[in-house]
């Protein structure tokens, strides 16, 4: 049974509870993270950590805990689990309050991990390839709701996670409020055209770790990336489509709205860049039983 962390003591999954006055299960007023470990070393760790705390002072959440000090309990709830390989969830809620709005009103956040082994969000289809849907609904305007908070409030990514469970999509494909590409329902999405590597700035979608990695991967193997603005029509006629995310690692798209992307068949860079994520991802992070 998975042990759970709650504010500095562990609890069985069953016995983990907070209040259903808490404003993070009310208003989806919290922040959290998503990172994953590799044969005991966790990727990319202190970037997801100052990620948190970025998503929590934007949403003025103050946590008591520094960031050495979170980092430790991420580390102990995997001990504590005997995890080597795992997907680990951070979450800061706003606290127990009232049935009003007001943060205010809150007493003190609450932190929680939760640690599970994980293998693939997407298992099979990471190799074989998925097929991506466009969905109506459009992803969250910055001045409405910055993507770039990571907070607990994804209803606007469930939404287009609907819309494309309809349309018979394995991943939903976000348009921003002008029409531009903007991302998936939980990924960075990237295209391959002549040789070149275009994917939207991180203004409508969100600043990924793994996109960033991505990116450091294609440019160190000699491959132009440029960050711009994507109409829908330069996704339907690349050569390659690929997504990012710390669930989905990197992931080819081999069709969208039913159009195959360029053969079919996940691309040659792609597949050549999954290969190096795997092998980044075993070989570098912080030490979970240093």
């Amino acid at each position: 049974m998975t042990e759970i962390y709650i504010n500095g003591d562990f609890k069985k999954e069953e016995n983990a509870k907070i209040s259903v006055y808490d404003h993070g299960l009310l208003y989806g007023d919290g922040v959290f993270e998503g990172i994953r470990a590799y044969e005991g070393k966790i990727f990319k760790l202190k970037q997801h950590i100052d990620r948190l705390f970025d998503s929590a002072k934007s949403i003025d959440l103050k946590l008591s805990l520094s960031k050495e000090e979170v980092i430790e309990a991420i580390k102990k709830t995997l001990r504590k689990n005997n995890l080597q390989n795992a997907y680990i969830r951070p979450i800061i809620t706003r606290g127990k309050g009232d049935l009003g709005l007001d943060p205010n009103q809150c007493d003190e956040p609450n932190f929680i991990i939760i640690v599970q082994e994980w293998d693939s969000l997407y298992g099979d289809l990471s190799n074989k390839g998925l097929e991506a849907v466009t969905v109506g609904i459009r992803r969250n305007s910055p001045a409405a709701l910055p993507p770039n908070i990571k907070s607990l409030n994804y209803l606007n990514n469930i939404l287009g996670k609907i819309e494309a469970n309809y349309k018979g999509g394995d991943e939903a494909i976000f348009l921003d409020k002008d029409g531009k590409v903007s991302e998936g329902s939980g990924d960075n999405i990237f295209l391959i055209k002549d040789g070149l590597i275009k994917t939207p700035p991180t203004v409508n979608n969100l600043k990924g770790i793994t996109r960033k990695t991505a990116i450091k991967m294609a440019r160190e193997q000699g491959i132009k990336v440029k960050e711009k603005d994507i109409g829908i029509t330069e996704l339907y006629t690349a050569d390659e489509v690929f997504v990012t995310g710390t669930a989905a690692e990197i992931a080819p798209i081999v069709k969208i709205d039913g159009r195959k992307i360029g053969s079919g068949e996940p691309g040659q860079k792609t597949k050549e860049l999954m290969e190096e994520f795997k092998r980044i991802t075993g070989e570098t992070g912080t030490e979970i039983y240093d």
